[in-house]
């Protein structure tokens, strides 16, 4: 079976088609305004309309508070909550409860020291998405294009699913698999011309070499 394929950042239903005919599992949809990324309410949920079932719709908030997380829940028809901020375990349980949703939680992870948060998130997330730090004074904590030493998560396994994330690219993907052992990856800025800017033959070419990854 060939590696799980998340796609986020979507803003266009060719890309939204794209992905999903491609065979991505996942469908990132961000709402943080500061991301070239960030789709409104209105759009998400035009763009939601056509994700075909079987397809989980994965809405990325930055420390959203309870009444930009009810927006979203009300008017959209996500089906995850990715928390991509500085959110404590603790906010992670209670995102849970209020929602009724699958909370995922990214964490950042640029050397030895980080890899210690995945076992305090492990066990309130429903999945964790181990990403790539952001570099100092980064104005988005996700979709930098840059990668990790991925040694650090080298056939880890904990108590919930992961993602493998961060600096993915058609030509690198099939090895990080191989190498971490990820089941799931996730892709922003790797399938893209330029920020925000996705291209269909990228997102093609990620998830036939995601998916034929061992």
């Amino acid at each position: 079976m060939g590696t799980t394929v998340k796609i986020c950042g979507l803003k266009e239903p060719r890309h939204v088609m794209a992905a999903s005919n491609a065979g991505a599992r996942y469908l990132g949809f961000v709402f943080f305004p500061k991301s070239p990324r960030h789709v409104s309410l209105l759009d998400a949920a035009a763009l939601m309309v056509d994700v075909p079932i079987g397809i989980a719709k994965v809405a990325l908030t930055v420390n959203a508070d309870d009444a930009t997380l009810d927006q979203i829940v009300r008017e959209t028809t996500v089906d995850m909550l990715q928390l991509h901020g500085s959110e404590s375990p603790r906010r992670v349980a209670e995102v849970k409860a209020r929602f009724g949703l699958p909370v995922m939680k990214a964490i950042g992870i640029a050397g030895p020291d980080d890899v210690a948060q995945i076992d305090l998130y492990a066990p309130v997330a429903d999945q964790l998405l181990i990403d790539a730090k952001a570099p100092k004074g980064a104005d988005l904590p996700g979709g930098n294009g840059i990668t990790f030493d991925w040694r650090l998560v080298q056939r880890k396994y904990w108590p919930c699913p992961w993602m493998l994330a961060g600096g993915l690219t058609p030509e690198n993907v099939a090895e990080a698999a191989r190498l971490t052992g990820a089941k799931q990856v996730d892709v922003s800025s790797g399938v893209e011309t330029a920020p925000g800017i996705k291209d269909e033959r990228l997102i093609a070419a990620f998830c036939a070499a995601a998916q034929a990854a061992a």
